[in-house]
């Protein structure tokens, strides 16, 4: 059995993200933190999950070698945790998005601060088993993916190389906002309505066109549902467009033995993969104007998030891939 710490476990991604490892078969749950919400039971703080582990301050003193950790805590934060984690020999899969970027000098640009541990940044392995599935059993530091990148990624990645100029309109629930109230995600700002926010200037953008290896224009949108995520992809073909039949076989190819991936033949919708590690992706020719029209929808908190790290856990651990997600 590995010891699982998690940090960061009272918001949203956090408490789920607990709970898998609480029911996980081949994963004990060590120490459940939080700051705010300390000497409280997770289950008073998220009781859908029903874990009765009392929330506590971080005890560096109490993890070491062999362990595993999650760190949930927002952007910024994180890293200093990540590194005093690793200096104990605990492997980490880090939520936030502090090791996403692998030019430490992005970090003041995107995300107004610089790294404090560029060392780990250099080493730290992109948590996307659909790419990265060799290098992340042996890593030390996992970034777990953002949940925008990660469904357009998803949609993309198989014909990275045949297309250019690539737009993504994506639509996320309000619970990729995280749990901290604010005016823009408040009740009566997001019901009945639906809008773009950061646009030309989202933090998940130079992480998108990192793994992609080209320039992307993302434009995210906040819809009215609790959870879920979908990436609408447009981009131009290099060459001639392929064949519907060549393009779809292209994807079934590419993600064949990856078992949370589905190729789909009609745009998928977020009731498909809600409360589920599962990405649906399709994708389809414009033939008449040379494009790519590619769908990528998962659940922010579960492929996105908390299903993902323990995803990673488990190729850390050298245990399935599905365990403890099915």
């Amino acid at each position: 059995m590995s010891t699982v710490h998690v940090v960061g476990a009272a918001g949203y991604s956090g408490a789920q993200l607990a709970a898998l490892v609480d029911a996980h078969p081949a994963f004990t749950l060590g120490q459940v933190t939080a700051r705010a919400d300390a000497g409280r039971r997770l289950r008073e703080v998220a009781p859908e999950y029903r874990v009765d582990a009392v929330l506590q301050e971080l005890d560096l003193d109490s993890v070491g070698p062999g362990d595993l950790a999650c760190v949930c805590y927002p952007h910024a934060e994180a890293a200093r945790v990540v590194g005093d984690l690793v200096d104990r020999g605990v492997r980490v899969v880090d939520v936030s998005a502090d090791h996403r970027l692998r030019d430490p000098a992005l970090y003041p640009e995107w995300y107004g601060f610089a790294h404090p541990r560029p060392d780990l940044v250099a080493e730290a392995v992109y948590g996307l088993p659909e790419r990265y599935r060799d290098a992340i059993p042996a890593a030390r530091v996992v970034a777990n993916p953002g949940c925008y990148p990660e469904a357009s990624l998803l949609a993309l990645l198989p014909v990275a190389d045949l297309v250019t100029d690539v737009v993504i309109d994506a639509k996320s629930g309000v619970s990729g906002a995280g749990k901290t109230p604010t005016a823009a995600v408040h009740y009566c700002a997001v019901a009945d309505s639906v809008a773009a926010y950061k646009v030309l200037a989202h933090r998940h953008t130079p992480e998108i066109a990192q793994e992609l290896g080209q320039p992307v224009t993302f434009t995210p949108h906040l819809v009215p549902v609790d959870r879920g995520l979908l990436a609408s992809c447009y981009a131009r073909f290099t060459g001639d467009a392929p064949h519907p039949d060549d393009l779809r076989q292209r994807y079934v190819d590419f993600y064949s033995g990856h078992p949370f991936v589905e190729v789909v033949e009609q745009p998928p919708g977020m009731r498909a993969v809600q409360h589920t590690n599962y990405a649906q992706v399709c994708p389809m020719v414009d033939s008449e104007r040379g494009r790519l029209v590619a769908f990528g929808v998962i659940d922010n908190l579960g492929k996105g998030a908390a299903g993902q790290a323990v995803q990673n856990l488990n190729l850390m651990a050298g245990r399935p891939e599905t365990e403890g997600l099915a």
